[in-house]
């Protein structure tokens, strides 16, 4: 089974093909990523306009590129997988366009995936991992914790009341006057900075509610780098290494309350694993938080690599493999229309941001 996947919902343009042998291991053939940054670093943040109209110029090559890389054709390739929702309508729009063009014109079917999927099911293509484990998705537009249960068998058990965590990285990195991305500065200019200068707020720790906060802290980074201002590289230092803390402190707090309900839920687990994806699962205090927080609760800790846990089109490739396999491909995916807001439990409540285009993710 060979399956072309192809990833527009934001600032990276991808594709990839991915193949699945029978009872062997799957295998990555190809994995194409073309970032934007460069064209988005002037503004401080993704333009959506920009971000549509640099999918356009260079998508197309994109594909040619990832089929010369695997060595297989289009003749070849069993399915094309698109993402779907939920992102940037205009990227969406340029990503499901492409592959319904190519499924009609190859005459292969098309699979519309939500890319969150595509980040909850990478730990079965990086690790093998078996169901049921935990996510924490922690990126630039969402923040949230889902058992996944089976392919397309999700249920959200907590999700960020305002800002994502990622956006709170890129906010907090304007604020210091700090490049785009945020994420990357921030943990570099934190490296020689004193986690402990600054005492900010810890949002929703010890809180019954299981969701996550951030707007609060990114306030009070503001009010602290407003009253000392002109601040000084150490002074920026100094910030994000506070601001980084109270994250990796705010995040075990939420995260550790989410393995004693998984514990709970699912008793016969034997070999329980938390799974860590997104942008921000790169960084490095984040991630050696968590590790403690799963070697102290008996839970495996896997975090797919980096080039797999930011936007990619391997993942997308790889949950239109497991929807296959799974029998669960929408039949009626020619029809499908782009979702610029598509939660992956459909079933829970959303928080807040309900509105005209659903609830927010």
């Amino acid at each position: 089974m060979r399956v072309l996947g192809i990833e527009t919902s934001c600032d990276e343009t991808a594709a990839s093909v991915v193949a699945l042998d029978g009872t062997a291991a799957p295998e990555i053939l190809s994995n194409i990523v073309l970032s934007q940054i460069e064209e988005h670093a002037a503004f401080g943040g993704v333009v959506p306009e920009i971000a549509a109209r640099a999918h356009v110029e260079a998508l197309d090559g994109i594909v040619e590129a990832a089929l010369a890389d695997s060595s297989v054709s289009l003749d070849e390739v069993d399915a094309i997988a698109a993402t779907a929702g939920p992102g940037l309508v205009g990227g969406l729009i340029v990503g499901l366009m492409t592959a319904k063009a190519i499924a009609a014109a190859a005459g292969k079917p098309l699979i519309a995936i939500n890319h969150l999927e595509g980040h909850a099911l990478t730990a079965r293509l990086t690790d093998g991992l078996d169901f049921p484990y935990l996510l924490l998705l922690v990126s630039g537009g969402h923040t949230q914790i889902v058992a996944v249960r089976g392919v397309g068998d999700y249920q959200r058990w907590a999700t960020t009341i305002d800002d994502a965590l990622g956006e709170a990285f890129d906010k907090t990195a304007k604020m210091l006057g700090l490049p785009y991305p945020g994420g990357p500065n921030v943990e570099k200019a934190a490296t020689s900075g004193d986690p402990r200068r600054f005492a900010f707020p810890r949002p929703m720790k010890g809180s019954a509610q299981p969701d996550f906060s951030f707007s609060g802290l990114k306030t009070a980074v503001r009010q602290a780098a407003t009253a000392i201002a002109p601040l000084s590289d150490q002074d920026v230092a100094d910030i994000c290494a506070s601001f980084q803390a109270a994250v990796a402190d705010a995040l075990g707090d939420r995260v550790g309350r989410a393995l004693a309900r998984f514990r709970q839920e699912f008793p016969g687990q034997a070999k329980p694993a938390l799974v860590v994806a997104g942008g921000v699962a790169a960084n490095r205090t984040i991630k050696a938080t968590l590790e403690t927080l799963c070697s102290e609760a008996g839970f495996a800790f896997i975090a797919p690599p980096q080039k797999l846990c930011t936007d990619n089109a391997a993942m997308i490739a790889w949950a239109g493999i497991e929807r296959l396999r799974a029998g669960i491909a929408d039949e009626n995916t020619a029809d499908f229309v782009p979702r610029s807001r598509w939660p992956l439990d459909s079933v829970s409540a959303p928080l807040v941001g309900s509105g005209r285009r659903g609830a927010k993710a």
